[in-house]
């Protein structure tokens, strides 16, 4: 399906969406407990430092991430892959509220934001014709590390103190990532893409929105409302999975183990999806990315047995793996690749500043003694209401021709 070149693209994709997990809500909402423990603070001062800090890292990301446009792709990846072993380093030395703060704020920028950046936007530069399909491969290296991670890391727990896990992560992502990004990318430039044919000269034709151009036009922010639903409260949920677990009475292996279903829904959910844009576009399918996180709202707020977890994880992973070959492709094709890294990293940055809203609302209304049933309510009306405007504009969701 994929040619040499191609193939190491996607291989790299894999790996650096695989890694971006150690920055990713969950798995730092493992840390939770042992964190809070080791500083004495409540759910709420958790999340708002988390919060603050993954704030921050979104404004760091505008301004940061646009430069994947002007310096060499192997050399960028190997800055992220320095960064993101340091952040790891840094973590594993968390004191004091302080040092919380700033390891957060590394972790968060490092791993979901400049990792899934750096890889999604080759992805989009490189591939054409088969785009959906190789951002779905890709995304997969997420999936599994979501598969893998959770159960992992609690059997890690019960032998090994948290902070010596951190110290392995840093050692493995120095090690492991640069001689992965010398052996796939190191010759990739920006005039590298996918060989087409039948579609050359129709590309040609669509323009190239600059950034500025970009966030002039309503319906990136009616689009931006509907991505943004499944980071802020998908964090939410990781990040408080204790909150929910006792909230709801389960064992404390239930969410890790629903988190097995989430990953293999996003799995399954990214292959299908990637077949389907490359046959029927990101335009046509983008309304129907949230209903499944509607679904499992629903889920959440009428059951209580063990057994609704999984389909409650299992739900968000289908919005999940659309979300994530969706959330690349879409800008794509309605604004051109030539400032793809400019646009990727500011809707990348909403997106991480998604995640600090999701978790400052989640903790704030946990303290203020919300149940979880009462935030289901709220997450599932913002959830419907962002896809009745997109449904509204669906058939303006076309590229402008030149």
């Amino acid at each position: 399906m994929f040619k040499s070149l191609s193939l190491k693209v996607i291989i790299f994709g894999f790996i650096f969406t695989f890694f971006s997990s150690f920055g990713q809500s969950f798995f730092l909402g493992i840390f939770n407990p042992s964190i809070r423990n080791e500083l004495s603070i409540t759910h709420g001062q958790f999340g708002s430092i988390y919060a603050s800090a993954t704030l921050l890292s979104s404004f760091i990301l505008i301004w940061l991430g646009k430069k994947i446009d002007d310096i060499n792709i192997f050399k960028f990846a190997f800055i992220v892959t320095l960064l993101l072993s340091f952040s790891s380093f840094f973590f594993s030395k968390i004191s004091s509220v302080t040092f919380l703060f700033i390891a957060i704020l590394l972790m968060r920028f490092s791993g979901q934001g400049m990792m899934s950046h750096t890889a999604t936007t080759t992805i989009s530069r490189y591939f054409t014709k088969s785009r959906g399909k190789a951002l779905s491969t890709a995304w997969f290296g997420l999936s599994t590390a979501e598969f893998i991670l959770p159960v992992l890391m609690i059997y890690l727990l019960s032998i090994i103190e948290w902070k010596i896990i951190w110290i392995y992560i840093s050692i493995l992502v120095l090690l492991f990532l640069p001689i992965v990004s010398f052996n796939l990318i190191k010759n990739l430039n920006f005039d590298s893409r996918e060989e087409v044919t039948e579609t050359k000269n129709k590309l040609k034709k669509i323009k190239n929105w600059a950034r500025l151009e970009v966030i002039k036009d309503y319906r990136f922010y009616i689009i931006c409302m509907n991505m943004l639903a499944m980071p802020w409260i998908a964090t939410g949920v990781f990040v408080y999975q204790s909150f929910i677990l006792s909230s709801k009475g389960w064992g404390p292996y239930v969410i890790a183990q629903s988190f097995m279903v989430y990953s293999i829904s996003s799995v399954l959910t990214l292959f299908l999806a990637g077949f389907l844009i490359d046959k029927y576009t990101s335009r046509k399918l983008i309304i129907y990315m949230n209903i499944p996180l509607l679904f499992a709202a629903g889920v959440l707020f009428y059951f209580k047995s063990p057994i609704s977890s999984f389909f409650f994880l299992g739900l968000i992973g289908i919005s999940n793996g659309l979300a994530n070959v969706l959330g690349s492709s879409t800008w794509a094709e309605i604004y051109g690749v030539r400032h793809i890294g400019s646009i990727k990293a500011l809707t990348t940055a909403l997106m991480v500043f998604a995640t600090a809203f999701g978790t400052a609302l989640f903790g704030f209304l946990i303290d203020k003694g919300f149940s979880i049933e009462n935030i289901s309510i709220i997450s599932g009306t913002y959830i419907f209401i962002s896809i009745i405007l997109l449904f509204l504009i669906k058939q303006k969701l076309n590229p402008t021709y030149l």
